[in-house]
């Protein structure tokens, strides 16, 4: 069992940046992947990126060379996963969900982000 914690969601205009955070109840190396997927209004949820506990990143094409994920140890119990946001463009809006691996699917409770025109 893991609980994950989202922060960093906001407005924001076109060209801007973001960096949502996801805090982990536990060890990056306990968990088989980790990472962001986003939700907009009337669509279905879609991976944005994630990351294996070797480090292994996945994005999906519409944010690759603007989005980043890495994600950070800080003791054995916790880690927390970043999504570095660049380049916003409005049709990055969204709700974005921080998802984790163990033996089953786990999800945060979602932070919005909204990139205004």
């Amino acid at each position: 069992q893991v609980q994950l914690v989202e922060s960093g969601g906001g407005l924001v205009q076109d060209g801007g940046s973001l960096r949502l955070s996801c805090a982990a109840s536990r060890s990056m190396f306990s968990i088989n992947v980790m990472g962001w997927y986003r939700q907009a209004p009337g669509k279905q949820r879609e991976l944005v990126a994630t990351i294996t506990s070797r480090g292994i990143t996945n994005y999906a094409d519409s944010v690759k060379g603007r989005f980043t994920i890495s994600t950070i140890s800080r003791d054995n119990a916790k880690n927390t996963v970043y999504l570095q946001m660049n380049s916003l463009i409005p049709e990055d809006t969204a709700t974005y969900y921080c998802y984790a691996q163990i033996r089953r699917d786990y999800w945060g409770q979602g932070t919005q982000v909204t990139v205004s025109s």
